[in-house]
């Protein structure tokens, strides 16, 4: 059982940065394909981005492209995303999980790990 937990939301300005953070431990990290997901009041878990278990194969939606890196440090068991220039619309909870299947997905039900999620709020 693989037990993930996000930390490093928060509330900045527009235009500004943070960096999330998920830990993983209980399972094999380095074998997991890496996602991370968003979900804002009153609407559906997003997908925002995910990474392959080498790091080299990453993909986002279009909404962050450019502005948002995820990456992850297989020795720290730790998955990254990094947000930049943030807007208003980035307003959600964001949860990583983990995808023991060999092939990245954009599906939340492809997922079979999920942490509880950390709040960003972007102020206008």
């Amino acid at each position: 059982q693989v037990q993930l937990v996000e930390s490093g939301g928060g509330l900045v300005q527009a235009g500004g940065s943070l960096r999330l953070s998920c830990a993983a431990s209980g399972g094999a990290f380095s074998n997991y394909v890496m996602g991370w997901f968003r979900q804002a009041p009153g609407k559906e878990r997003e997908f925002v981005a995910s990474i392959n278990w080498r790091g080299g194969t990453t993909y986002y939606v279009d909404s962050v492209k450019g502005r948002f890196t995820i990456s992850r440090d297989n020795a720290k068991n730790t998955v990254y995303l990094q947000m930049s220039s943030l807007k208003p619309e980035d307003t959600a909870v964001y949860f990583c999980a983990a995808d023991r299947a060999p092939i990245t997905s954009r599906r939340p039900d492809a997922y079979d790990y999920w942490g509880q999620g950390t709040q960003v709020t972007v102020s206008s």
